[in-house]
């Protein structure tokens, strides 16, 4: 976050602050004094700035987004690109604070349209009646000011989340590096055969998990990457490279 960033929105609920700043060239959204949740270029909202974002895109390599979910919104970068760049995506976003949802319609420029539809509740409670099933991917990035829901290591919540996935789909958590001690890994193998991982410089340790193997041969894959990249108008390399199988 730049010092030269302005404050131009400020709301506080029982989960503690949302604050929009801007820079001049970009808009961020925080929830405390040093915190960057997200942030987009004013003149294409579309061109994800952080780096496990971008990283969290890489499961668009093994499967189309046609049916989209999504576990927190932050200022919706994640689900404004894949609206904005794939026409055909139908997406379900999940957020809890509804200061956040007034955010990233005001200062973000979150599409209104039938193909982004949102629920103002809790992520726990979306996933015990869930409005949507069969999905292609289902994106968690669940945080707050204290840093990653310990949800997402779960397991409930981690099953929940695998029988709402199609049977070639993935599942792409956003994690710290200090949960690779933790025993999400061999959680996930029960109900996901491929396991991958993205370590970021950032310090994010972002998770697919696919209920079958990818048949596509390395280069394959990396005709799939050139292609995304084209189509979103920016690089995946970095996060690429980092890509690693943890089984």
């Amino acid at each position: 976050m730049t010092a030269s960033a302005r404050e131009i929105y400020r709301e506080y609920d029982q989960y503690g602050v949302v604050r929009v700043l801007d820079d001049g060239n970009r808009r961020i959204l925080s929830f405390g004094d040093d915190d960057e949740q997200s942030c987009v270029l004013k003149t294409d909202v579309t061109d994800l700035q952080h780096e496990y974002t971008r990283a969290m895109l890489l499961a668009l390599m093994f499967t189309e987004p046609r049916r989209v979910l999504t576990l927190g919104l932050g200022a919706g970068s994640l689900n404004t690109c894949l609206h904005n760049r794939f026409p055909a995506s139908k997406q379900q976003v999940v957020e809890l604070r509804p200061a956040v949802i007034e955010a990233a319609r005001r200062f973000f420029q979150l599409p209104r349209s039938k193909r982004l539809v949102l629920h103002e509740m809790d992520a726990k409670a979306y996933l015990g009646a869930p409005e949507t099933s069969g999905v292609d991917i289902l994106f968690s990035d669940l945080y707050g000011s204290d840093g990653m829901d310990e949800m997402q290591l779960d397991p409930d919540f981690i099953e929940r989340c695998a029988e709402l996935i199609k049977a070639d789909g993935w599942l792409v958590l956003n994690c710290w590096r200090e949960h690779e001690s933790s025993e999400l890994p061999n959680l996930l193998s029960t109900w996901f055969t491929e396991l991958l991982s993205v370590r970021t410089s950032d310090g994010n340790w972002v998770l697919f998990a696919g209920k079958q193997p990818s048949q596509l041969s390395n280069t394959q894959i990396k005709t799939r990457l050139k292609q995304l990249e084209k189509q979103l108008g920016f690089s995946l390399h970095p996060g690429f490279k980092r890509l690693q199988s943890l089984f």
